[in-house]
């Protein structure tokens, strides 16, 4: 029955409002099954609190966040699947194990192989038995602990500042992926000669779906993963990051602004830089942004100093690894 919009009607609707009530977002002024002006409303303030693309449209992508948002902790048991599980449940789990120094990875309510490995030494560190599985009696010794022995910061967010400190400040050995799905083949492949020369390794994603590049990206094991959309409405640039749940990808948010101020000299116009929970920057285990830009016409024409914008500023990311990471640490305990 997706996608749901403006005009729609029926039972799904009708869930769809009690499920966005649940979250704080009452649609008021509709009746119940009856999808307007307020329900819209109510939807586009879902997606902005969640990081998704706001366009009052609910599609698969904002349902699957939306029934993910109903779970919580202690619903349900957790632990390792195929294809994995998802939602806030476990999103609380990897935050509350990664406060107390059991790295999860990134806080993504996806409970995936790095999750399942943390859960189960938190399990021996406890004394429960190990069986990388959230029942009744892990979920109660984790709230005991964790309401107790709290860091101030998640040990995944350190580990991510930590290996910017380890890098190199050069291009030279790095494994950069770049995706593509229409459009800039041209760009991303002057792009790839660029980023060559400067001695990095280039794994082109070509999948036209999101979550399809994801799966390549942390397949390939790239160090970063750039994701590039051409966007005829968008008259400039524009770069987002992964940004979710309690988690913020530093590294994700400093690359994110040297493209969109490298790309600001060659396509004026709108420039923004945005935290976003997306599928392809909640899914793939590395930085990554996506890039925006706009228009087509602008785009074409300038395609050798785009091209040029976008290795500049992944050069520019590389030579600031060190001071990026200790800025950002100051940042985070002034």
């Amino acid at each position: 029955m997706l996608p749901l919009a403006e005009g729609s009607n029926g039972d799904a609707v009708a869930d769809l409002q009690r499920r966005l009530l649940g979250e704080g977002s009452p649609t008021l002024s509709d009746s119940l099954g009856v999808f307007g002006p307020s329900t819209k409303a109510a939807v586009e303030a879902f997606q902005r609190q969640r990081g998704l693309r706001i366009d009052g449209i609910v599609g698969t992508s904002t349902w699957s966040t939306l029934v993910e948002a109903g779970l919580h902790l202690g619903d349900r048991l957790l632990y390792r699947t195929q294809p994995m599980l998802r939602g806030d449940d476990v999103a609380e789990l990897q935050s509350r194990l990664c406060s107390l120094g059991f790295d999860t990875g990134r806080v993504d309510g996806i409970f995936g192989d790095t999750t399942s490995n943390a859960l189960a030494e938190f399990q021996r560190n406890v004394q429960l038995p190990v069986d990388a599985t959230v029942g009744p009696a892990t979920v109660a010794e984790l709230l005991r602990v964790s309401g107790r022995h709290q860091t101030l910061e998640l040990v995944s967010m350190v580990r991510e500042r930590e290996a910017r400190r380890s890098e190199p400040p050069t291009l030279r050995g790095r494994h950069i992926g770049i995706g593509e799905t229409g459009g800039l083949g041209s760009i991303a492949a002057s792009l790839n000669r660029r980023l060559a020369s400067s001695g990095a390794r280039v794994t082109m994603v070509h999948d036209p779906e999101e979550s399809g590049q994801a799966r390549e990206a942390n397949l390939a094991g790239v160090d970063i993963f750039l994701a590039l959309r051409v966007t005829p409405s968008l008259i400039g640039c524009g770069a987002s990051y992964y940004s979710g749940y309690s988690y913020e990808s530093t590294a994700g948010r400093r690359l994110a602004e040297h493209v969109v101020a490298s790309m600001g000299r060659v396509l004026h116009g709108a420039s923004s830089v945005d935290g976003m929970s997306v599928a392809i920057l909640r899914e793939t285990q590395m930085p990554t942004i996506v890039v925006e830009i706009g228009p087509v016409e602008a785009v074409v024409e300038h395609t050798a100093e785009v091209a040029d914008a976008f290795a500049s500023a992944v050069t520019a990311w590389a030579e600031e690894g060190l001071d990026a990471a200790e800025n950002a640490a100051s940042n985070d305990h002034p």
